[in-house]
């Protein structure tokens, strides 16, 4: 998105998956240059290929840890988002499975920039599915959703890129698998013989940080306090569709925020609607009063 400007998303990423240590490096040179990724010598600075480059700067802005924008002489920027400040200070090289779990959320909340992975956890249905036909099915939304033709050699490589993602680091066998991806550690995808398996979140794998979180992100974005069970596991953007969870783990889970020492959520169980009540706090406030926590607990 640049200024405002909304639009279905497509192979952007060059056909990489975002590596290890590549967030830490796009948010350190944007610090010192806005407009990093239009200098000619950049990728030379960064240690990285042309067209690796164009896939970072696709990426920093996807996950939504730094913005797109012009500026004042009309040239595109880019700003680091306080989500991007806050990963960058507690964990530039995503460590936490709440920093993964928090980037795969923002990834995939809205239809745009990362189109895909909007389109596979919050529309498709299908748990266990051929690359194949995955592909297909991407294709007929696609069609469905737009009014201009998309290159299909676009769409493939776009769910190639969507499993690297998650897989890239999951096999100690396949040489081409040495960098891994930032977000495999969520354990989401898995693939075996051409066949995709859409994995059932754990609690454990996600954090309850990054759960907690993407309520908060949900609350602010739509101004409720309140919120029902059936929307966290049914509404698109929410724990049921991003995080593939399932109702018992959804409820699971509010119990555990019950017990928060500070921002704990109230969670009212009734026959007919059972209900969350949100605390009176940002999304990036509450993370970063964990990530502080949590740092301070590892010294």
């Amino acid at each position: 998105m640049v200024g405002g400007e909304c639009e279905l998303a497509y192979g952007q990423h060059q056909s990489f998956y975002l590596r290890d240590r590549w967030l830490s490096k796009g948010l350190k040179h944007l610090m010192e240059d806005e407009r990093f990724f239009y200098n000619k010598d950049s990728f030379e600075l960064i240690g990285l290929g042309k067209n690796m480059l164009q896939s970072l700067r696709f990426w920093v802005v996807a996950t939504r840890t730094v913005v797109e924008k012009f500026n004042n002489q009309q040239k595109k920027v880019h700003y680091i988002t306080p989500l991007g400040n806050i990963i960058y200070k507690f964990d530039r090289f995503v460590q936490f499975y709440e920093t993964a779990s928090i980037l795969h959320y923002e990834l995939t909340k809205e239809k745009e920039p990362a189109t895909a992975w909007y389109w596979f956890f919050n529309i498709l249905r299908q748990d266990l599915i051929s690359k194949d036909e995955l592909l297909q099915l991407f294709i007929q939304w696609v069609n469905r959703e737009e009014n201009k033709e998309i290159s299909t050699k676009s769409l493939k490589r776009d769910i190639e890129c969507l499993v690297k993602l998650y897989t890239a680091g999951q096999s100690t066998f396949d040489p081409e698998e040495v960098i891994q991806s930032s977000l495999y550690k969520i354990g989401l995808l898995e693939e075996k013989n051409g066949i995709i398996y859409k994995k059932t979140g754990e609690i454990e794998k996600i954090g309850l940080t990054a759960l907690m979180y993407s309520l908060l992100d949900y609350k602010d974005k739509k101004g409720l306090e309140t919120i029902s069970v059936d929307e966290i596991v049914n509404e698109e953007g929410l724990w049921g569709k991003v995080f593939n969870m399932n109702r018992a783990s959804v409820v699971n889970a509010l119990e555990m925020l019950t017990n928060h020492t500070v921002y704990k959520l109230s969670f009212t169980r009734t026959n007919n609607l059972d209900t969350v009540k949100l605390p009176s706090i940002s999304a990036i406030d509450y993370l970063e009063y964990e990530y502080k926590r949590k740092v301070e607990a590892l010294v």
